[in-house]
């Protein structure tokens, strides 16, 4: 059995193959990549829904890539958008990016920047 030998191997990030499907929830301080099924939600440092990737569930990061499917509430510090994306829920953001068509049928909610916000 193989054993993490340095504090550069424990950052590596959780990844979801294609094909693979997972059901429960996941939490963790390093980054997340889905290309298969997750029926639960996610937190992390950072998510990334790859093409085909789908998140059955909400999400809580502080940047998102979402190039899949996401069925379910995000609340995130940037929001990056790319075309062939889709969700359905409320997506909280602070800052959106979005590039290309999308398939969008979700709410915007912009997160007031509490420095600013009297």
């Amino acid at each position: 059995m193989l054993a993490f030998t340095n504090a550069d191997e424990k950052k590596s990030p959780t990844i979801i193959g294609a094909g693979c499907q997972l059901k429960g929830d996941i939490k963790t301080d390093h980054n997340v990549q889905v290309h298969g099924v997750i029926t639960g939600d996610i937190v992390a440092n950072t998510i990334i829904i790859g093409r085909g990737g789908v998140v059955n569930g909400n999400i809580k990061t502080q940047t998102l890539f979402l190039h899949g499917d996401l069925n379910g509430d995000a609340f995130v510090n940037v929001a990056n958008i790319f075309a062939n994306a889709k969700m359905q829920g409320t997506l909280h953001y602070k800052t959106l990016n979005i590039t290309g068509n999308t398939g969008l049928e979700c709410k915007l909610a912009k997160t007031k920047d509490e420095k600013n916000a009297k």
